[in-house]
């Protein structure tokens, strides 16, 4: 007999995610937004200090380029000692420090119910620092998530939690990396929802926001509310320069595609290579190294480097120069298998992408007047958002940066055309094909799904045929021999008394231990079954009847009335929710007939003559 009280008669309530703590959660995940900020601060200084060492020999915290340095053809040498260095600490301590870091995040939520090895925090912005810092064209930012996003998971580990509030974590100081990195808060969040969570809901959103918000205040006193690039006031020229923008949305998308491509056609080269993956990173950053010395300011992070390129202060011959050499210098790097960053380095080849467009259409069209920096950050967003698959979060990272609301059309209008682009000829994002090539399936985008939408009196059934209560056992066991469709027990049946009200359930189990209990049969069906059976209300959502079938590890409920919790209604079994999704895809995929089609057909019927009609 099942005994559980449930015929509650409250009205129907918020739905919330059985098991999870929101509380309790977005107070850990504050504790993960200021632990990203001061990861952020001490990769900074990390990176900063070796940067010093290797190329101007000075023990300094100072942040700046190699591309003043002094030391001659060691400029050639250098990175290839810091990719040595990488390739010794990935073979002897992590794998994981490989790559640019929101992958391997994202794997650690697919693969591992969102588990990343405490080693993985301390290696990755290690590795990450000596490889931006013997020059390595990276940003700090890739490291940065993936430590944040470290830190949040082993959070969840050293306290019990589930792996939802693990993912959670993991997403927030991932976040919060971005945020602490570029003092964009809100693209911060947005990045995490898009890359990470899969999912828009109050309990991730809650505490996300919390800890982009903490860590980028941690990030204001420690390094100041500047952003890691600057932009004086640019003209966007909205309206005259909207078919511009446009074009310029096609033309990165393309360079979008592109750059993916060549970057995962450079990776499968080094596997080729009848070399132990160990040596990889040398190599690629000797080859580094070999362009650094005719263009040095494609080593290092090059923030100095976006800013000159969003104000306009470099000529067209040195833009192109950095468009493609920086991106050159990016894919032999990273294909390689070194650890860093990459939206620093796309965001100055796309930047000079936009800025040498810009500059063309005005000799092209003396009268076009279009400005070299709004062009530049247009592209610089629209480049990696189509790449990435997160072009809402780089949109809102692009305005962050300017603040001007000016820049919001174009953004959006090349974004989007950007976006559309590389959704057509790119069938995983440069954040995924890493994955997607080991047959990870990771999802691109996500919706409301059918069970919290679809209400249990939609895809209930109505065709069950209750039993009566005084029914035996024998009775019922023998219409079930002969094949009666009514009295299938495979989900249950409902028991009703004889004025029709709902009494119990038997199931085929009830049925089987009854018999045995008694041979012949003589129990009655209320006796055998559960008088107190665990029932389902039209009103309330699908999500929540499936929930409470789980729970109780049964398959079918009655779907009673609220106001009569005796009056049976229908029966939500297995069935019904495949009809929930039945009901989403016809939603998605069955095209109606629209008025000009009726208005069409009405018109031909019109026009019979009545023996065509009849034919």
């Amino acid at each position: 007999m099942t005994n559980s009280p449930t015929r509650e008669e409250k009205p129907p309530q918020p739905r919330q995610s059985a098991g999870f703590r929101l509380e309790f959660v977005s107070l850990l995940a504050g504790v993960v937004g200021i632990l990203a900020g001061i990861i952020a601060y001490l990769l900074y200084d990390l990176i900063g200090l070796f940067t010093n060492l290797a190329y101007y020999h000075e023990w300094s915290f100072h942040f700046r380029s190699p591309e003043h340095t002094q030391i001659g053809p060691w400029i050639i040498v250098t990175p290839a000692i810091g990719g040595l260095i990488i390739g010794f600490m990935a073979k002897y301590g992590s794998e994981k420090i490989k790559g640019h870091g929101i992958p391997e995040a994202m794997e650690a939520v697919l693969t591992s119910r969102s588990r990343i090895a405490a080693k993985v925090a301390i290696l990755k912005p290690l590795s990450a620092a000596i490889a931006i810092g013997t020059g390595g064209p990276f940003g700090a930012e890739g490291p940065i998530i993936q430590t944040g996003g470290a830190i949040g998971s082993l959070v969840g580990q050293f306290i019990s939690t589930t792996a939802v509030e693990r993912k959670v974590l993991l997403a927030c100081g991932a976040g919060a990396g971005m945020a602490a990195t570029f003092n964009t808060p809100i693209a911060g969040v947005i990045l995490a929802i898009e890359l990470l969570l899969f999912e828009f809901r109050a309990r991730s959103f809650i505490p996300l926001v919390i800890a982009c918000t903490l860590a980028t205040s941690v990030r204001a006193v420690l390094l100041g509310q500047h952003s890691m690039f600057t932009m004086g006031n640019v003209n966007f020229d909205v309206l005259h320069g909207l078919p511009f923008y446009l074009l310029l949305g096609l033309i990165s998308g393309s360079a979008a595609i592109g750059f993916t491509k060549l970057l995962y056609w450079v990776e499968d080269q080094f596997a080729r290579l009848p070399l132990n993956d160990l040596w990889h990173p040398a190599i690629g950053a000797l080859g580094l190294g070999i362009i650094g010395f005719f263009v040095p300011r494609v080593l290092g992070v090059g923030y100095d480097t976006i800013s000159d390129i969003l104000n306009n202060n470099l000529a067209l011959k040195l833009l192109i120069l950095v468009a493609v050499f920086k991106a050159l210098a990016l894919v032999i790097s990273l294909g390689s298998g070194t650890s860093g960053g990459l939206l620093a380095p796309m965001f100055m080849s796309s930047a000079a992408l936009g800025g040498i467009f810009a500059m063309v259409v005005n000799m092209i069209f003396p009268g076009a007047h279009l400005s070299p920096g709004a062009f530049a950050l247009v592209a610089m967003a629209a480049v990696f958002g189509s790449a990435s698959r997160a072009t809402f979060a780089f949109i809102v990272f692009a305005f962050e940066i300017t603040r001007d609301y000016n820049a919001i059309l174009p953004l959006m209008l090349a974004c989007v055309i950007a976006d559309m682009i590389a959704l057509r000829y790119l069938p995983s994002s440069i954040m995924t094909e890493k994955l997607t090539r080991r047959g990870l399936q990771v999802p691109n985008e996500f919706e409301v799904g059918a069970m919290t939408v679809v209400r249990v009196g939609e895809v209930m059934r109505k065709d069950v045929v209750p039993i009566a209560q005084e029914m035996t056992v024998s009775e019922l066991a023998a219409r079930m021999g002969r094949g009666e469709p009514a009295y299938n027990l495979t989900q249950g049946l409902p028991i009703v008394s004889p004025d029709g009200n709902l009494v119990g359930v038997v199931t085929q189990g009830d049925l089987l231990r009854a018999l045995e209990q008694d041979p012949r049969g003589t129990m009655t069906v209320l006796e055998a079954g559960s008088n107190e059976p665990i029932v389902a209300y039209p009103d309330e959502l699908v999500h929540d009847a499936m929930h409470r079938m789980l729970q109780h590890n049964i398959g079918r409920l009655p779907v009673v009335s609220r106001e009569n919790p005796q009056q049976m209604l229908g029966y939500f079994n297995r069935a019904s929710l495949l009809g929930a999704w039945t009901r989403q895809m016809e939603d998605e995929g069955l095209r109606e007939h629209g008025w000009i089609r009726k208005w069409r057909n009405s018109g031909r019927t019109t026009k019979q003559t009545p023996q065509a009609a009849e034919k």
